[in-house]
């Protein structure tokens, strides 16, 4: 098949032309057997879920444009080949935290892997009030292994920078992340839309100077700081979830980056989730429980994340950054927590600053998230909204003045309280 031309599959062609695969036909069966049903809801690409005698799998494959705008925004097949290269890196570097890749053709844009089942996405659990056990511990893994293995702290630096020069090729997606996050949001962009009645909240924003030359410092640092290797689409429509099992998934924006962006933009999505609540309640409180839940579980990410990077640090410590020789193999070791305090001081700060424009760029800009869309009274979607919005502006302005997570908790807490309209 990578000797044809590229062709989109669909439910009706699949079989003939992926059903020769081998490893297809041992875990899912012989082809005459399988049912295909096309599942895509997000914004890039196709997804097929293929059901056979022996079992299931998801065959994914790139569109050559965007397929939320259609064919007036092409995008390169090859970002298949990065979401590809970063599943692989990212079992490697935290086993289990991401779905088994079977198959990759690059010619045709297909990645064929493990089918999660009872598996939902985290966002659509959330909104409907369902939560996971273990959710935040198992986030906060993720992004500490993934991203503290991705980097001069552990890597080769022969290794590293063959990697980064490998995904330094992911151009066009890194080109939605500059423009739809940090640019689009700040300004009355051709593709930008927001919620009927949002409209005082949007114009303070956009006259917020401090707040634009604040997204345009997050944006160079997310331009030119290539610390580790990022999922780069890190948010809880990118994870998929039963009540005790978490995995993630869609690393198709893959690329080089500051360690703060993946853990912040995750944040920033559970936030929102919290501020989302209201407006999915069938009476008045009753999803106070589910939002002091999604509180915690964003305290235990960064609380983990912190621990299991410290663990790291002291122990795989092994690229050209903050040697060993220059601190624990000469007695210095007090010296090396100093400078893994910095680190991770500079991470938190980082951190925060991403959370805010995350906010921003989901209410305003063109990829919205169910959290706030599935909310059917405008009035108050666009009341959960404002709030969204505002703490945003204080994550990106204030981080040096909020010492810890729970200080970032216990402003989602007052903001939820609070008119912004």
């Amino acid at each position: 098949m990578t000797a044809q031309d590229y062709a989109p599959l669909t439910p009706e062609t699949l079989a003939a032309r992926l059903g020769a695969l081998p490893v297809l036909a041992g875990l899912v069966g012989p082809a005459e057997s399988w049912t295909v049903k096309e599942v895509g809801d997000g914004n890039l690409n196709l997804v097929f879920i293929v059901t056979g005698a022996a079992g299931q799998a998801i065959v994914k494959q790139a569109l050559p444009y965007v397929r939320l705008v259609g064919e007036s925004w092409p995008l390169p097949l090859k970002r298949s080949f990065f979401e590809y290269h970063a599943l692989t890196r990212q079992a490697a570097r935290d086993p289990g935290s991401v779905p088994e890749v079977w198959h990759f053709d690059e010619a045709q844009a297909i990645v064929v892997m493990e089918f999660l089942s009872p598996h939902v996405i985290l966002r659509h659990a959330l909104v409907e009030g369902r939560q996971t056990e273990g959710l935040g511990e198992r986030l906060g893994l993720f992004c500490a292994r993934t991203l503290f293995r991705g980097s001069d702290l552990s890597m080769t630096a022969a290794d590293r920078k063959a990697d980064l020069a490998l995904f330094a090729g992911n151009v066009e997606l890194c080109d939605i992340t500059e423009n739809l996050v940090f640019s689009d949001p700040y300004f009355d962009a051709p593709m930008n839309r927001h919620t009927p009645g949002l409209e005082p909240a949007v114009a303070r924003l956009r006259d917020d100077l401090s707040l634009k030359v604040a997204a345009q410092h997050l944006k160079l640092a997310f331009s030119s700081r290539a610390e580790t290797l990022l999922h780069g689409d890190l948010h809880t429509g990118s994870v998929m979830v039963t009540a005790t099992e978490t995995r993630v998934i869609d690393p198709e924006f893959a690329t080089y980056g500051p360690i703060g962006f993946d853990v912040g933009m995750l944040i920033a999505n559970f936030l929102m989730a919290h501020l989302s609540q209201p407006g999915h309640e069938a009476a008045p409180g009753d999803r106070a429980g589910m939002q002091g839940w999604l509180l915690g579980v964003v305290e235990t990410i960064w609380g983990t994340f912190c621990e299991e990077f410290s663990h790291l640090w002291r122990t795989e410590r092994q690229g050209m950054l903050y040697q060993a020789s220059l601190y624990e193999d000469q007695g210095h070791a007090l010296a090396a927590e100093q400078a893994l305090a910095d680190v991770l001081g500079m991470i938190w700060r980082d951190t925060l600053g991403f959370c805010g424009v995350e906010m921003h760029r989901r209410i305003l800009g063109l990829a919205h998230n169910a959290d706030f869309e599935r909310i059917a009274d405008t009035g108050t979607r666009a009341a959960c909204e404002a709030r969204a919005l505002a703490m945003g502006r204080q994550l990106m302005l204030g981080a040096g003045a909020l010492p810890g997570i729970d200080a970032v908790t216990a402003m989602a807490r007052r903001m939820n309280k609070e008119n912004h309209l």
